[in-house]
């Protein structure tokens, strides 16, 4: 091929009409692209996330979904001042901006209080230790009743008045008391040592007093 014949058509309308199209195409693609993805996403679209504290749960549930957000309940408490199922918690925070579609977990506090089997404490734990156990678990304990025994050792758990023992199930709503030792004991708690008494020795045969060896002579020689 001449250099005047590439020449030719290197500068020929067709060659330059398809380049054209193929650059209003990568263009076209581009711009669909990004702006599809921005309607897909909701770009610069937000949604102010409501405070939905001490509301009812399905006050709320009605409320979020109208701003076309989704709620879901992640956990549950209690707190005997407010109603139940109403709204103890929330996350993402109230004032947050979130995008439509967003789940909004929250907390709701259940109609009656937790309960829990007691664990295995008494005669078995020191005061501080069945103090930490107990109040992780959520109950509340009354100052401890002191009684004879080992110091700070725990010997029994009241409620309302009563023993209960390891693995009874009680409601967190019923504070504790734990019995622990003063470190004192009873006087039925003591120990009495005795000093052994001491006899003559008597007669095993019981036949008297033991005779005397008398010194017996050899035989003559």
């Amino acid at each position: 091929m001449k250099t005047k014949d590439f020449f030719a058509k290197f500068l020929s309308g067709y060659l330059w009409g398809n380049l054209l199209a193929m650059a209003l195409v990568v263009v076209v693609i581009g711009f669909g692209v990004k702006y599809g993805l921005e309607y897909y996403t909701h770009h610069d679209e937000s949604i102010k996330i409501p405070d939905l504290s001490k509301m009812d749960f399905d006050d709320a549930r009605l409320l979020l979904e109208s701003d076309g957000l989704i709620i879901q309940v992640s956990d549950s408490g209690y707190n005997k001042r407010l109603p139940a199922y109403c709204i103890l918690a929330q996350t993402p925070d109230a004032g947050n901006r979130v995008k439509q579609g967003r789940v909004i977990y929250v907390t709701v506090n259940s109609p009656s209080s937790p309960s829990f089997a007691i664990p295995d404490l008494v005669d078995n734990s020191s005061y501080r230790e069945a103090a930490a156990k107990l109040m992780a678990l959520g109950f509340k304990l009354l100052p401890p009743q002191y009684i004879p025994g080992e110091k700070n050792w725990v010997y029994g758990i009241l409620s309302r008045g009563r023993h209960i023992n390891t693995g009874d199930v009680i409601s967190t709503n019923y504070p504790l008391t734990l019995q622990v030792g003063n470190g004192q004991y009873g006087e039925e708690d003591d120990i009495n040592y005795l000093e052994p008494e001491y006899h003559e020795s008597a007669d095993p045969l019981g036949e008297g007093d033991i005779d005397e060896f008398e010194e017996v002579d050899g035989p003559d020689e």
